[in-house]
This record gives structure tokens, sequence and C-alpha cells, in this order.
């Protein structure tokens, strides 16, 4: 049944064994099986990282006629992410746009997929905007943030995030936050700093 069918996906998926969990997909369909939400996230998952764009497609188009998108927010970040992922980032900021509720996970995700592609300005103004408009960045969107600022080198930005991630005491606690800060001042030309971070 769907959850037999599903615990399977999710648990490839989990496991990073994402073209097994599309097939597992394919075969779902060939007997008449549709997933639940939670195959759906898995699935969406896999799409994005093996950037199997046309399921990725096929998949929002089985969400948006269970109408799942106005229901759960989990599944609009997912479609974030895949889209943004697969560097389909015109249709990432088209889905985005249209979430009822957007939340960090949101932002993030569509920040990432403009660093991921190399628009760095791109995922700048994303970062601001997320900030004017009242949410607070986690160590990812940081991390993504501080990746768009060393590539395109924009040490002011960078600098006023690390200031914050050291007033908030994030830096302490993620190893990831302190990789992305090193980095972004070693591409910005700023070795001292980075030799003081690390």
């Amino acid at each position: 049944d769907v959850f037999s069918w599903g615990a399977l996906v999710t648990g490839y998926s989990h496991h990073d064994e994402w073209v097994k969990a599309l097939h597992l997909f394919e075969g779902m369909r060939e007997n008449g099986i549709e997933p639940n939400r939670s195959t759906l996230l898995s699935l969406l998952k896999a799409c994005g990282n093996v950037g199997a764009l046309d399921k990725g497609r096929e998949i929002h188009s089985m969400i948006l006629k269970e109408c799942l998108l106005e229901k759960n927010s989990i599944v609009g970040n997912a479609l974030v992410d895949m889209y943004a992922k697969c560097g389909v980032l015109e249709k990432a900021q088209e889905v985005f746009n249209e979430l009822p509720m957007l939340d960090v996970i949101s932002w993030t995700a569509l920040i990432s997929g403009y660093t991921i592609h190399g628009h760095n300005e791109a995922a700048l103004n994303c970062f601001s905007e997320m900030q004017d408009k009242g949410f607070s960045p986690n160590a990812v969107t940081f991390a993504c943030t501080l990746k768009a600022c060393g590539a395109c080198g924009d040490i002011d930005k960078g600098e006023g995030i690390h200031a914050k991630v050291v007033r908030d005491g994030l830096l302490a606690k993620s190893s990831i936050l302190g990789n992305a800060l090193v980095d972004m001042y070693v591409k910005c030309g700023l070795l001292g700093k980075a030799q003081q971070v690390f």
C-alpha cells in the first residue's frame, strides 16, 4: 500500500540513494499508488539532489492537484528547494512568491539556490529582503549568504554578518558558520581575518 511504498522511498532518500527512490516512484505509479505527503517530500528531495527536473515537475503537478501548497508550508519549501537545486531559479522564485506562508526555511532554500548557481547579488538581495520582512536568519541562511559575499567580494555585508553571528552566539554552535566565515574572508583577500576566525 501507499505506506509500505512510502517507507521504502523515504528510507532510500534518507540514505542518499536518490536514484533508487525515484525508481520506486515509477513503481508506485505503475501499480496505481499515489504518494502521500511524506513520500512527496522525499521524492522532491531526491529530484533536487540528482537534478531530475522532469520528475520534479510531475510531482509539482500532483501537489497542485491535491492543493497541498495551501495546506502545508513544508511541501512548499521542498518545492522551492527542488527547483533551486535544479537551477530553475525563476520557477523557484515563482513558487516562493505563491506560498501562502513563508518561514526561514523558504527564504534559505531560495538564497541557497541563488548562491549555488552563482547569482550572488540576487542571493544578497534576497537576504536583505528577508530581514526587511522580519524573518531571522538561521545558521544555514548565514552560511549561504557568507558564501555569496565571498563570491562577489562584498566584505561589508560579510563583516556585518560576522558581527551578528558573534553577537547572537551562533559561531560557537556551528562549524558550518565558522567554515563559511573563513572561506568568505579568504575569498575577499583578508587572510589575517580568516586566520583569526580559524
